[in-house]
This record gives C-alpha cells, sequence and structure tokens, in this order.
C-alpha cells in the first residue's frame, strides 16, 4: 500500500518526483500559504507533511491526521513546529541544514555591500534620470574593506560570512552562545567578543542565530543605542530577533547608520517606516533564493520523508528519540 504525503505549497520539480516514487502526493493547489483550514484539510488521513517555515504546526494539526509518521520541514530552522508535542506523537521532524550555507552568506554579503555602497539608492536615482554627470559628492557611501564585522551567531553561516570578509581584508568580530575552539577561531581569524562589546566595535553587524526564547529581541533599543552612528545591522536568521520597532526608532534618530533586512517580525508585515528610509534595504526573505539551493533543499526535504515511511531513521531528523529504535 502506498503512502501519502500532504505538501503545503509548491516546491521544485526534483523533489516532487522523488516523492511521486514513494507517494501519492497532494499539493496545495495556491501560489501561497495554505490557510489554517486548507493545512488541517490537507494533512488529514495522511503519513506524511512536507511544510515550510511560513506553517504553524502544533498539535491540532498533528491529531487532525492520526497516521502522521514525519513532517519534513522544507527549511533549516524548524520554530514553526511544536517539537514537543511532535516527539510526545512519536512523530519525526526533520529539516534541511547545511545546503543553503553559502547561497544566504552570499545574499548577507550583498545586502552588507548595497548598504555600504548605497547600491538600491543609486539604481533608482538612474532609473528616475537625475544623472547629469559624474559629481564628487554623488552617493557618496562607506568601504567595506578593512572594517570591523561583528557576527552574531557562529555556526555555518556566520563562518561562511567570515570567509567571505576576508577577502575584503575585515577584522571579524564574533559572538555565539558559548567561545568556539582556538583553531576555529584562527581558521576564520575571527575574535570572540561579548554582544554589547562587539556591538560598539563592529561598523557592520550581521544576524545568524536561531529564533528562541533566548534570541527573540536579542537586539533592541538597548543594543541599538550601543552600535556607532554610522553601523549597518544585517539580519537574514529571522525577523523576531530583531525589535522592529526599536529598528525604526533607531534609524530614524540616526543612532545607526543603516540596515539591510530580508525578514521581519510579523511577516510578510513590517514597520511601514522601514519602507520610507533611503537607508534601509529590504528584500522579501530570499537568502536561500537560488535555483539550486531551492532544489537541494527539495530534494533534502523529501529524502527525509522518503526514509520515515520506510522505517529508517531520517538524515537530518531533528527529535531522534521519536524515530525507529
Amino acid at each position: 500500500m502506498r503512502h501519502s504525503i500532504y505538501v503545503s505549497r509548491a516546491i521544485p520539480q526534483p523533489g516532487l518526483d522523488l516523492l511521486a516514487m514513494v507517494f501519492d502526493v497532494e499539493v496545495n493547489p495556491h501560489d501561497r500559504p495554505c490557510t489554517r483550514q486548507e493545512l488541517l484539510a490537507g494533512v488529514q488521513n495522511k503519513d506524511a507533511l512536507l511544510c515550510l517555515l511560513t506553517d504553524v504546526i502544533d498539535a491540532e494539526v498533528m491529531d487532525a491526521a492520526p497516521h502522521l509518521n514525519v513532517i519534513a520541514n522544507y527549511a533549516v530552522g524548524y520554530n514553526n513546529i511544536d517539537l514537543e508535542a511532535a516527539t510526545e506523537r512519536s512523530i519525526m521532524v526533520a529539516n534541511t541544514p547545511g545546503v543553503l550555507t553559502d547561497t544566504t552568506a552570499d545574499l548577507a554579503f550583498a545586502l552588507l555591500m548595497a548598504c555600504a555602497r548605497r547600491i538600491v539608492e543609486a539604481d533608482q536615482f538612474m532609473r528616475k534620470g537625475n544623472y547629469r554627470g559624474w559629481s564628487p559628492m554623488l552617493l557618496l557611501g562607506s568601504d567595506v574593506h578593512h572594517k570591523t564585522l561583528g557576527l552574531v551567531g557562529f555556526g555555518r553561516i556566520g563562518q561562511a560570512m567570515a570567509e567571505r570578509a576576508l577577502g575584503f581584508r575585515m577584522k571579524v568580530l564574533y559572538h555565539d552562545q558559548t567561545r568556539l575552539p582556538e583553531r576555529i577561531e584562527k581558521q576564520y581569524h575571527a575574535e570572540y567578543r561579548q554582544l554589547p562589546d562587539l556591538l560598539r566595535e563592529s561598523d557592520f553587524v550581521s544576524l545568524h542565530v536561531p529564533l528562541a526564547d533566548s534570541t527573540l529581541h536579542l537586539i533592541g533599543s538597548e543594543q541599538l543605542s550601543l552600535m556607532k552612528p554610522t553601523a549597518i545591522l544585517i539580519n537574514t536568521s529571522r525577523g523576531p530577533v530583531v525589535d522592529e520597532k526599536a529598528l525604526v526608532a533607531a534609524l530614524e534618530n540616526s543612532q545607526i547608520g543603516g540596515a539591510g533586512l530580508d525578514v521581519y517580525e510579523s511577516e510578510p508585515d513590517f514597520q511601514p517606516e522601514l519602507a520610507q528610509m533611503s537607508n534601509v534595504v529590504m528584500l522579501p526573505h530570499v537568502a536561500s533564493a537560488s535555483v539550486e539551493t531551492r532544489t537541494k533543499m527539495a530534494v533534502m526535504a523529501a529524502e527525509n520523508a522518503c526514509a520515515a515511511v520506510r522505517g529508517e531513521m531520517p538524515p537530518n531528523i531533528v527529535n531522534p528519540s521519536a524515530g525507529p529504535s
């Protein structure tokens, strides 16, 4: 008997093709996140669920699918899933780590460059027909080379950012829950700092932490007040890591120099003032949005789901106690 899976939004075809070898596949037909009712209806009587970070997968969803064996999250983070509830029900949860590290770091560094060199402003300036010739004072930005980059979170993506910074001969500082071994610090030429010191010293601060109780509003009014008035904040991690109202106030009061954002506290909504600020670059949560990476994520999520229904441990399970013994 074939297994069944609900896919909460269309993913790249190679992932769907892999699923079709094992499952009867039902995909959300709409080019938007499924509604709560659509999610509850879609998962009914399914053996597996492949979901997105935007889907809230709680006990109600799990109880709507009494045969649910695995939740394959199409993301690295899995704060959208009630992991405790899943484990209590012996439902395996898996994610897609590692595959988007370099792509996300590329995007974070692109945001850093765009903010520093006022790329978006310059593009709009040209498109509006305002260019009248070279000028010594036109759209002056700030250098990136030889500046100080502060990385909050020094896991895979934070370390990939450090690699990119070395090419610009930047000084790299990092903060993490625990200090890393000396050999890793030497590998990335990175110096450990407590968070307040990192914020004071850095010309650019880039966030690379997961969303958890300990990182909710990790960057708020107090932290922003420690940053240089010329400093630029980059966030490609999770929106609620930053207190968005506090960020708006810091930008309006020139406490910091600018921000590059790919994530927002209440996505898809954001503080409307941000859209009016020329020193803010805003992207629609596209850090992993390359054809290559999104396809790898689809295949990885599919492999997790397929392994689970075959009675195997998914390659990227995050609650192994729920897996086969």
